[in-house]
């Protein structure tokens, strides 16, 4: 039990010293997270008390569960984005959006679980770092375009963002006054905060200050749309009905597996910052179950998907939290707001909920770091993350999901089919061979061929092996007398990465060469063995090093300077 319930560990432990801080550190998070929750629940679209429902579970649940001591679980802007892309790809609206969502939520915690059962983390690696930078900064864009109408106090339609956008443009004409300037103002006074560096929770600000400009202004009274009623309560338990589901399951499931795997490189990356941070261990598969637990809990209470938040986890790390503690009383927090404050929000401006939701995005989505990073260092990477952003942008975020894993998969294929193999030259008076792209002054001796291999040799690699071979022989000149090739790089071998040794050799005899293998691997050089290819090639031909495998194809001169120890 203690191992399923990490608390049973550390709470006996607990010090009376350590509770100050902790409830200090859970009413900051609070102030932040019931802001925020509100607007993500508003991306996600559904009625904005799921947001808080949410909350509550993912705080409270992820305490019991998790390892980690400063993280704090709960709604984001990138998970609300792809629930609220399966609720317009569902056409879906009302209860029946919030049962879409709820069905959404439950099923990425049992995918959770399924992930710590089966030590599943790898398939976190199925989006690469470029793809989710992408992919973020295009649902941001997505975001930000559909609550423009909430800031003119105008409605729009369209099946992706550039159509939104368009459509939105045409009702400018239509565009209300007064709702159009406490957009402005709420956009001001929420970045302003952001930028003077305060530690008062922006998001706190914004919405008090639009409760009390609603009440004593009398929005109610005007043509400013509010956000309608919220009801108080903790919401009930319900599971979406069967039916329902089945009919939606496409869209469901593939909503669930793209949370998933945004939820998982989240939450790996986030605890293993702050343990090490504070020195402590974490457990990545407890942490799948805490994060399983909460989803699923989330999704019981009808709420929207949760993840670790960086921002609220800083705050609460930068508050002094100690341990989960702190996560257990900023769920405390918004359950009493719940029970207590809820119906004060039926009088928020939409116009003031959507500066607080683009800001969120903005400036938690949009990585222009990251995006000049990477068209400075790795030009590929940059041009996938752009394609994740188009693909968002024409597609849909769901899609872009999609498209995201595509793209990562692809360049993955890509990258292992396409290996690099440079041909060796000596580094002049020494027994050093290195890439002559590199390093152009390197020797090469007439006959004589060094290829490196600089990657696993399985199915999808073995073939460019023999084609840069082929290559490399037919325009020789004069025709090679030995060929070498470094395995150094090789760390995997499969049964076909075998049998191409075995035509390559076959290979070289055809064009009168003799074939020798450098730097082989044990394990490789054991499936070799295995599969007969030793034998037929000769052990004597396979060398611990490129310079003992030539050393006999050398000039006299060279081959006696190199071994010269002055040299």
């Amino acid at each position: 039990m203690a191992r399923l319930l990490p608390i049973l560990n550390w709470g006996p432990e607990y010090r009376r010293e350590w509770l100050r801080r902790d409830l200090i550190a859970g009413l900051a998070v609070a102030a932040l997270v019931v802001p925020k929750s509100l607007g993500y629940a508003g991306i996600a679209g559904v009625p904005i008390q799921h947001g808080l429902f949410a909350a509550a579970a993912g705080t409270i649940l992820y305490a019991l569960f998790g390892t980690a001591k400063q993280i704090s679980t709960g709604p984001s802007s990138a998970l609300a984005a792809v629930a609220g892309s399966a609720v317009i790809l569902a056409s879906v609206s009302g209860d029946d959006a919030v049962a879409l969502v709820a069905a959404i939520t439950i099923l990425t915690g049992v995918l959770f679980l399924l992930l710590a059962i089966f030590r599943m983390g790898w398939i976190s690696q199925f989006l690469s770092k470029a793809v989710i930078t992408g992919f973020l900064f295009g649902a941001a864009i997505e975001v930000v375009v559909g609550e423009l109408p909430k800031l003119t106090g105008t409605s729009t339609e369209g099946s992706n963002t550039w159509q939104k956008l368009h459509n939105w443009l045409g009702t400018l004409g239509d565009t209300d006054g007064a709702t159009l300037l406490l957009g402005l103002v709420s956009l001001v006074v929420i970045i302003g905060i952001r930028f003077a560096h305060t530690r008062i929770p922006g998001a706190l600000v914004l919405v008090v200050g639009g409760l009390l400009a609603s009440v004593l202004l009398g929005f109610d009274e005007t043509t400013i749309a509010l956000v309608g009623e919220v009801p108080a309560g903790l919401g009930s338990v319900a599971l979406p009905d069967l039916e329902f589901v089945i009919d939606n399951i496409g869209v469901i499931g593939s909503s669930a597996l793209g949370l998933l795997l945004i939820g998982f490189s989240q939450t790996a990356g986030d605890a293993r910052e702050f343990a090490s941070k504070h020195r402590y261990r974490i457990d990545i598969n407890q942490e799948s179950v805490a994060q399983g637990m909460a989803n699923i809990g989330s999704g019981f209470f009808q709420g929207i998907p949760v993840s670790t938040s960086l921002s609220a986890s800083s705050l609460n790390d930068e508050s002094g939290a100690r341990t989960p503690v702190a996560s257990l009383t900023t769920g405390v927090l918004i359950l009493l707001t719940l029970l207590f404050l809820a119906p004060l929000f039926s009088d928020l401006p939409k116009a003031v909920l959507a500066a607080l939701i683009i800001d969120a995005v903005v400036f938690g989505m949009m990585n222009v770091r990251e995006m000049r990073r990477l068209y400075r260092v790795a030009r590929v990477d940059f041009w996938i993350a752009v394609a994740a952003i188009l693909g968002v942008l024409g597609a849909g975020v769901l899609a872009g999901v999609i498209i995201g894993v595509a793209l990562s998969i692809g360049w993955l294929v890509y990258v292992s089919a396409t290996p690099s193999m440079p041909v060796l030259g000596r580094r002049p008076g020494t027994t050093v061979f290195r890439s002559i792209e590199e390093y152009p002054d390197g020797e090469t001796y007439p006959g004589l061929l060094v290829v490196r291999f600089d990657a696993g040799l399985h199915f999808g690699s073995s073939d460019a092996l023999e084609d840069r071979l082929r290559e490399l022989a037919q325009d020789a000149e004069p025709r090679f007398h030995t060929a070498v090739v470094d395995f150094a790089g090789v760390n995997f071998i499969d049964s076909q990465g075998s049998d191409k040794v075995a035509e390559i050799l076959q290979l070289a005899e055809s064009y009168g060469a003799e074939m020798r293998l450098a730097r082989v691997k044990p394990h490789v050089l054991a499936l070799l063995r295995r599969d007969g290819v030793i034998e037929r090639l000769g052990e004597s031909k396979v060398f611990g090093n490129v310079y003992s495998a030539v050393a006999d194809r050398l000039p006299d001169d060279e081959t006696s300077r190199a071994a010269d120890p002055q040299t």
